[in-house]
C-alpha cells in the first residue's frame, strides 16, 4: 500500500504544474543557453540534426549530436502516404503505449511523421519564432498561395510577440509548443524542469493567442524526444511531432541548398521542417517562396500533422 501511494504521489506531481513552477526552476533556468524574456534573435541556434527518411527501420543516430539517440525513426518514403489515423509509432521500448487514453494521455505520445490529410499533401512548420521581420513575410507568402503552416513558437518570444501568435490563429494555421528555453539537451535535465519547459512554454503562447486559441503540438528542441518528453507533452494536451524533411535553412547553405535539402526526401507525406525565428532567415524566406510555387505546380496540397 505504501509503494503504491508513493507511485501516485510521483505521477500527481509529474502532471500537475502550479502558477508557482517558474519560482522553482530559477537554478535550473541558469543552466540552459538563453534567458526567459530574451527577443526571439538571441534563441539559441538549432543544432545540426537529420531524422529524414532513410528506408532502414533502425537507423544509426547523427553522430552530430547526442539528444536524437532515442528518436524513432521516420518512415520511409514508400511507406509516407498514411491515413490521418495512422501514427509512426515510437520505436524505443522505454516508451509507453500510443494508445494516449489507456494510459492517462489525453493525445497519443507517439512521435508523429504523418500528415493529416494524407494523400499528396505535406505539412509545413516553422520553428524558434515568432520573429517580428520574419514570421509576416512566411505568412504573407503562405497567404499568397493559400497554404497552411504549423508555427513551433518559443515560450518568451510568444510573449513578447503576441501579435503575431494571434496572426498566426487568425490566418488559420496552426501553433506548436517549442519549450521556454529551447534547451537542446532538455531530458538531460530533472522532471520538474521538463515539465517546466513544455506547460510553461504551452501557458506562455496560450496567453499570448488569446482566448479559445489551441495548442497541438509539441516539437522539443534538437529532436530530444525521449519517452520521457514525449510523455509529458500527450499528458498537456500536446502531440509530440518530428519532421521527416530538414530544410537545415539554420546553416544558411543558399537558397538552392535549403531547396536541394527539402527536396531530397519530399515525398507525399512530408513533414518539413524550416524556422522562422532564430536567426537571419532572408534565405529561408526566398526559399520559400520557390518552394510554395514548386509545390503548387506539382499538384502538393498543404495539410498539418496528424493528432
Amino acid at each position: 500500500m505504501a509503494l503504491a501511494s508513493a507511485k501516485k504521489a510521483a505521477v500527481t506531481v509529474a502532471v500537475a504544474v502550479t502558477g508557482a513552477t517558474l519560482a522553482a526552476y530559477g537554478a535550473y533556468a541558469a543552466q540552459t543557453s538563453s534567458a526567459a524574456g530574451q527577443p526571439s534573435t538571441s534563441a539559441p541556434r538549432p543544432i545540426a540534426r537529420s531524422i529524414v527518411a532513410t528506408g532502414s527501420a533502425s537507423p544509426s543516430p547523427p553522430p552530430s549530436h547526442s539528444a536524437s539517440s532515442s528518436l524513432p525513426a521516420a518512415p520511409s518514403s514508400s511507406h509516407a502516404a498514411q491515413s490521418s489515423s495512422t501514427a509512426a509509432g515510437p520505436s524505443d521500448p522505454g516508451s509507453a503505449s500510443a494508445a494516449g487514453l489507456s494510459n492517462g494521455f489525453t493525445v497519443s505520445n507517439a512521435l508523429q511523421f504523418a500528415t493529416q490529410d494524407g494523400g499528396k499533401s505535406v505539412a509545413l512548420t516553422f520553428d524558434d519564432g515568432p520573429d517580428p521581420r520574419w514570421t509576416p513575410k512566411v505568412l504573407a507568402l503562405l497567404a499568397q498561395h493559400h497554404a497552411k503552416a504549423t508555427f513551433c513558437e518559443i515560450g518568451p518570444n510568444a510573449q513578447h510577440h503576441p501579435d503575431l501568435t494571434k496572426a498566426i490563429v487568425a490566418a488559420g494555421d496552426r501553433l506548436c509548443d517549442h519549450s521556454v528555453h529551447h534547451n537542446e539537451r532538455q531530458s538531460s535535465m530533472p522532471l520538474d524542469y521538463n515539465i517546466h519547459e513544455i506547460a510553461d512554454a504551452q501557458r506562455q503562447i496560450s496567453d499570448a493567442a488569446g482566448p479559445g486559441a489551441k495548442l497541438w503540438y509539441y516539437r522539443a528542441p534538437g529532436g530530444d524526444f525521449k519517452p520521457v518528453i514525449r510523455d509529458i507533452a500527450a499528458q498537456h494536451g500536446l502531440r509530440p511531432i518530428a519532421w521527416s524533411d530538414d530544410s537545415d535553412d539554420w546553416k544558411r547553405p543558399g537558397v538552392a541548398g535549403i531547396l536541394q535539402n527539402i527536396n531530397r526526401n519530399l515525398h507525399p507525406g512530408s513533414i518539413i521542417l524550416m524556422h522562422d525565428g532564430g536567426g537571419d532567415r532572408s534565405q529561408t524566406i526566398t526559399a520559400l517562396a520557390k518552394l510554395l510555387d514548386q509545390l503548387d505546380s506539382q499538384g502538393y496540397t498543404y495539410s498539418f500533422p496528424a493528432r
